[in-house]
């Protein structure tokens, strides 16, 4: 059986060796070899069905179906596979699971809620990538009471270090006195690292907690803190159209 050859990144991805960054990595390390020959170039590409891809001397198995599990994701645990300071990842939390999965997308250890993880590269890819425009919904607690005119800014984007965000959907839910903080439900359609806490500070109100609610057309429901579940069919099926990709 023979295919069009790919990008050896997006090969890697479908196997299940992280997002289609992480496996630029693993490739840039020298870890990769297509027919015995290490291959360092981004560019390179393989036929999946007739080229042998290893990776750290192991051929790749591409999964004959995918794996998907939404995680409620508590404050406290790192977003990754595996951590040098030996600190609780999410990895930790999916007891049973043997299959190779990884996060899509990054929460910070102090950030709680909704987190994909999967095999399945070409979906990973296309929900970080800021191009497909996925919503990311947050419930977000500031400091102080934030104002109107705050807001609008928010609203209409906000100039950080690495250029302008793009509009977000910002509603002002309640001020909490007791606190002295305001709760926000937050919308974003980009994937720029810590976006909702940098843009929050740039207008003068810093993050106290922040919770990711929704993913696309994925919620958390009723699962509880540090639970998991497996997607069901549907859930799949509307990521996938999310994306523009074929169930």
């Amino acid at each position: 059986m023979s295919s069009r050859p790919q990008r050896l990144q997006k090969i890697l991805a479908q196997a299940g060796y992280g997002s289609r960054r992480a496996c630029e990595q693993i490739i840039l390390q020298g870890r990769v070899r297509v027919n015995g020959q290490v291959v360092t170039q981004l560019g390179a590409r393989a036929d999946p069905h007739t080229d042998v891809v290893e990776v750290d001397g192991k051929q790749i198995q591409t999964p004959a179906k995918h794996t998907y599990i939404l995680l409620h994701k508590p404050a406290g645990v790192v977003t990754t596979r595996y951590d040098v300071h030996a600190r609780r990842t999410v990895m930790d939390l999916l007891h049973g699971v043997t299959t190779p999965v990884f996060p899509v997308g990054r929460l910070d250890a102090d950030t709680t809620g909704l987190l994909l993880l999967t095999d399945d590269g070409d979906l990973a890819y296309r929900l970080v990538h800021p191009r497909y425009g996925v919503p990311k919904t947050y419930l977000v607690e500031v400091r102080g009471e934030i104002g109107e005119e705050s807001i609008h800014r928010l609203r209409q984007g906000v100039l950080l270090e690495d250029g302008m965000t793009a509009p977000a959907q910002v509603q002002k839910i309640r001020y909490l006195a007791p606190h002295q903080t305001t709760l926000l439900r937050f919308t974003i359609h980009e994937g720029r690292k810590r976006q909702v806490k940098r843009m929050c500070r740039a207008v003068g109100h810093p993050v106290v907690r922040l919770h990711r609610e929704r993913l696309g057309p994925l919620t958390l429901g009723k699962l509880p803190t540090g639970a998991w579940r497996y997607l069901t069919e549907e859930e799949v099926a509307a990521l996938r159209r999310a994306v523009g990709l074929p169930h």
